[in-house]
């Protein structure tokens, strides 16, 4: 058990630095945009490039393995949205909020710190590529809604455009692109320019974390959603079985790459569907405190899983 509090006490050990610091400092929420432009512009992309572009291209076509990992989280929105409907009586604003807060994992901030941590270097591919196409789903699935339910009044053609503009400019995405074309033909940057993308890459964990800490520091807890109980469950404990039995269903896949899947759905709440919530100014303090409480709660679901995984308590795949 020392081995993974050694492991997950660093990695949530930065999240409480940065909330402590935050209380204590009283900096106002806008001496955190830097910082976060630093993380998502910068330090996260270079990541992603660096680690995908030292990957052989044919492991960066693994379409079932993003199939399974991007379809159970989407099965996770579905169960939450429609319930949500139906007791909600067709509030389609609330319930793609609250979708979004059981099926959005953390996986830019948290995902790619703990993956590599846990499971070495090789975690970093099939993290960016659960990112990449994850993300492509919550940018179409959030404006998409919110135009059906009348929140967006722009018209469907500008919609439209927004979500493909979101998608094709995501710094994350846009790296991932590089990052497969360089896997692609084998291009490899100057030494000075690898050295620079390696310090930017260390940086990426321990920034994010600490920015997330924050985060959530300047975010109180004023409103306790009574949905937070089905939320935390799908969040964190059904999407992680779901994922886990989705890809062990649909193929033989690497132990590290179907950990790392079910590594990321296990993760909490994403602070982006804060931003979402706030957005379109639907069930914003709720948003929150879904993601505080499932951040905290995932403290002790994230240490078990790991203790399961590292004590081969978990096979790789359920169906050999």
């Amino acid at each position: 058990m020392s081995d993974i509090v050694g492991l997950v006490l660093p990695f949530f050990g930065l999240i409480f630095i940065g909330f402590m610091v935050a209380r204590i400092s009283r900096q106002p929420v806008e001496a955190l945009g830097w910082m976060n432009t630093f993380v998502v512009y910068v330090a996260l992309p270079a990541l992603f490039f660096q680690l995908l572009a030292g990957t052989p291209f044919e492991q960066l076509t693994e379409w079932g393995f993003i199939f399974g990992s991007v379809f159970s989280t989407y099965i996770v929105f579905s169960l939450m949205f429609v319930a949500s409907m139906l007791l909600s009586r067709g509030e389609i604003a609330e319930s793609t909020i609250k979708g979004l807060a059981a099926a959005y994992g953390n996986i830019g901030y948290m995902g790619p710190g703990l993956a590599v941590l846990a499971f070495g270097e090789q975690a970093a591919v099939p993290v960016a590529l659960i990112f990449c196409f994850e993300n492509i789903m919550h940018f179409t699935i959030a404006p998409m809604m919110m135009a059906l339910a009348g929140d967006d009044k722009r018209p469907l053609p500008q919609v439209a455009a927004g979500i493909a503009s979101r998608i094709a400019l995501h710094p994350f995405i846009v790296a991932t692109a590089i990052g497969v074309a360089a896997a692609y033909f084998e291009f490899r940057p100057p030494v000075p320019l690898e050295r620079l993308l390696s310090y930017l890459s260390a940086a990426a964990a321990p920034c994010a974390l600490f920015a997330m800490g924050v985060t959530l520091a300047l975010r109180p807890l004023k409103r306790v959603p009574h949905e937070i109980a089905p939320i935390t469950v799908l969040k964190l404990v059904v999407h992680p079985l779901l994922c886990y039995v989705m890809l062990s269903w649909i193929g033989h896949f690497s132990e590290i790459w179907v950990f790392s899947a079910v590594l990321l759905a296990a993760l909490p709440t994403a602070t982006n569907v804060f931003v979402i919530a706030q957005q379109y100014g639907v069930w914003v303090q709720r948003a929150s405190a879904s993601i505080l409480i499932t951040t905290c709660m995932s403290v002790v679901t994230v240490t078990g899983l790991l203790y399961m995984i590292r004590h081969g308590m978990l096979p790789p795949d359920l169906f050999p």
